[in-house]
């Protein structure tokens, strides 16, 4: 019953992730000029799971579906990612104090550095992803 208790309160914390986002891509690359670029998250399974879509109106940039799972033995979250490119991504998930990191240890043609903040109206929260710094 611990456990159980453990993950709901795990994924109770997600609950400010559900609706609808509008992204922005940062000063590193221009925005699309239509600027429909949005970020959906809902629940899925009976809430076992969080999923994430994100499209933006332009075909430089992949539309991506994310699963984010919690493991109780692990006491931590999961992020799946997979995107239109055929990418597929693991990353190790947090969120504390209304930081959410998104963390990978394997490589690959984009750097492991890259950084990301996501807005809402009321809801604001900052996302880092970067280098795993251990295992």
């Amino acid at each position: 019953m611990i456990k159980q208790s453990t993950r709901e309160t795990a994924l109770k914390r997600l609950e400010v992730f559900i609706g609808e986002w509008k992204v922005r891509l940062g000063g590193l690359v221009a925005q699309p000029e239509d600027e429909g670029a949005l970020s959906v998250f809902e629940w899925a399974l009976d809430g076992q799971f969080l999923i994430q879509r994100t499209e933006v109106p332009d075909p430089k940039f992949p539309t991506v579906l994310s699963l984010v799972a919690y493991d109780v033995n692990k006491d931590s979250y999961t992020q799946h990612y997979f995107d239109s490119r055929g990418v597929v991504r693991l990353y190790a998930m947090t969120f504390r104090d209304g930081i959410w990191t998104l963390l990978r240890s394997s490589p690959d043609f984009t750097p492991l550095d890259f950084s990301q903040r996501f807005t809402a109206p009321g809801r604001p929260v900052m996302v880092r992803t970067g280098r795993r710094t251990s295992t």
